[in-house]
């Protein structure tokens, strides 16, 4: 199992930038953040594998927005978020799997059997 613990979330104006952080436990085959909305699913916003050279996915919304990075040896992940908008307020959730299925459903919570507590990041008008 690996225990993750997210920090750097916070209350930000539009247009403002912020860097989340995750820290796991032990090295994880692929690492990602998701996002949940007041009433609404979570969802997926970006993920990092170690199996293919170092290569980052994003979901649609975010792309040109958000950049994920892994440190490998410090087995952390962190996604810093540029031009915030207030539909980006969400808990945000750092997840990580050992399983060889999260090379290819890197996008599916169910891919993802460690998650973190949440981070909160608020984004006003």
């Amino acid at each position: 199992q690996v225990q993750l613990v997210e920090s750097g979330g916070g209350v930000v104006q539009a247009g403002d930038s912020l860097r989340l952080s995750c820290a796991a436990s032990t090295r994880a085959l692929t690492m990602a953040w998701f996002r949940q909305a007041p009433g609404a699913e979570r969802e997926y916003v970006a993920a990092a594998g170690t199996w293919n050279g170092g290569r980052t996915y994003y979901a649609d919304f975010v792309k040109g927005r958000f950049t994920v990075s892994r440190d490998n040896g410090m087995n952390t992940m962190d996604l810093q978020m540029y031009n915030l908008r207030p539909e980006d307020t969400a808990v945000y959730y750092c997840a990580a799997s050992r399983r060889s299925d999260s090379r290819a459903y890197y996008y599916r919570e169910a891919a993802y059997e460690n998650w973190g507590q949440g981070t909160q990041v608020t984004v006003s008008s």
